[in-house]
């Protein structure tokens, strides 16, 4: 069996009185590498490694111009993101559970990024394919 992992953007929440607060740039506002909705799918077959590539060129949906999107062609997934999804997608990618007990679904899990002031949130996906 090939596991392939989705990566969904599913909401981005944003704290101004934080960044206010706290950040050098009191105005950063939300994120600006991911979307909602955007979508990424990551591979580990014969040549393609995405994960050891930090999801480079993983990008198959997105509202905007790939070429701004981390996940995209020019641009790797953000250290703050890439640091929370990581294990979930490789864990996915070989076929393991991602999060049994927890969620409703042992090949899904909820996650976001560590960004304090501007979280992005992920739905991770393992996808099973039958050996073609």
């Amino acid at each position: 069996m090939k596991h392939r992992v989705k990566l969904t953007v599913i909401d981005k929440k944003l704290y101004p009185e934080l960044q206010r607060q706290y950040c050098a740039d009191p105005n950063a506002g939300a994120c600006s590498c991911y979307n909602v909705g955007d979508e990424f799918i990551f591979e580990r077959d014969g040549d393609r490694d995405d994960f050891w590539h930090m999801g480079l060129n993983t990008l198959v949906k997105t509202s905007a111009d790939p070429d701004t999107i981390a996940g995209g062609p020019k641009m790797p997934h953000c250290s703050e993101a890439w640091d929370a999804i990581a294990r979930y997608i490789y864990t996915g990618l070989q076929g393991g559970s991602i999060m049994r007990g927890w969620m409703n679904q042992e090949n899904v899990m909820i996650t976001c990024c560590s960004d304090g002031t501007r979280p992005v949130i992920f739905k991770i996906e393992r996808l099973d394919d039958s050996a073609e």
